[in-house]
């Protein structure tokens, strides 16, 4: 087979996946970004363009602003806590204990439900009075206590980020593991000889080899933090008030309840563009010092 032949062949089966990328990726954005400038309203196909009226509407309005702040708490709080604690966590499963491999099952049980399921349960542990928490702290004599997380203004956010970081650090533990199982042996005797204690072990020697799963786990924690919605619409539905909005959250409510759909692609593309701008600077902060490792 000459090289043109070869050449036409390839292009004959990158075609079908280029017309469904095209056909659910590029098209869909080409059609958010035609609706954004006008008042589409998602159901009666008759609209007019308003230019970038619903642009400016919103950044004059609080919901912008409240959401990408939820937003911001909710991916910093995962991102965080959620990698610190899968990494003591990878640390303590690496470690020569009993029923090694029944502690790894465990923690990594709770990724394989479905966020609707993990929802539901968690609601009902943080049902007030008669929850989970609540029977708990009745039963060991703790009362006093304002056992109504999801209800509360100040705490349903925080609530919904706890069951996040549950659901999720089974994979962030995994990916941390699988890390630590790759740093050789021979660098950790190394490093013994030298004199170097526990803890420089852990500093100097095994968290620099885990550039990698650092990297991983952090970008996949920075956009499961950024396109946020399942907890919200399933525990709260945004509430109380607006204390659980998030961007993607406000932008199912501003189309499908208010039917501003034309506003909602508008808020679409904001928060498209700030979730790119935000993954890429990660991206390329964990990559070089990934390299510098």
């Amino acid at each position: 087979m000459n090289s043109a032949v070869m050449k036409k062949t390839m292009y004959f089966f990158v075609l079908p996946a280029l017309l469904f990328y095209c056909m659910f990726w590029i098209l869909p954005i080409l059609k958010l970004f035609q609706y954004s400038v006008t008042d589409y309203n998602g159901y009666v196909q008759k609209f007019s363009y308003v230019g970038f009226d619903n642009f400016k509407t919103l950044f004059d309005s609080e919901i912008l602003g409240l959401s990408i702040k939820n937003t911001l708490i909710y991916t910093f709080i995962t991102v965080v806590l959620g990698n610190v604690i899968a990494l003591a966590l990878a640390f303590l499963l690496n470690a020569n204990i009993r029923a090694k491999g029944l502690y790894r099952s465990a923690f990594y049980i709770p990724t394989l439900f479905s966020a609707i399921v993990v929802g539901f349960i968690w609601s009902y542990v943080y049902m007030p009075d008669e929850g989970l928490i609540a029977s708990f702290l009745n039963k060991i004599g703790i009362s006093g206590i304002d056992t109504n997380f999801l209800g509360s203004y100040s705490k349903a956010l925080y609530s919904i980020i706890a069951v996040d970081i549950w659901k999720n650090i089974g994979t962030s533990t995994i990916i941390f593991l699988a890390g630590l199982q790759t740093v050789p042996h021979d660098l950790i005797e190394a490093g013994k000889i030298d004199g170097a204690g526990r803890w420089k072990l852990v500093r100097f020697i095994k968290i620099p080899m885990l550039a990698t799963s650092i990297t991983i786990n952090v970008t996949l924690s920075v956009i499961n933090g950024l396109k946020a919605f399942d907890y919200p619409f399933i525990m709260t539905n945004g509430g109380p008030g607006t204390s659980t909005n998030t961007l993607i959250f406000a932008i199912y409510k501003m189309a499908f309840t208010d039917q501003q759909f034309g506003k909602a692609s508008a808020l679409g593309i904001i928060s498209f563009a700030l979730i790119i701008a935000i993954t890429a600077v990660f991206v390329f902060t964990l990559n070089r010092r990934e390299v510098s490792a």
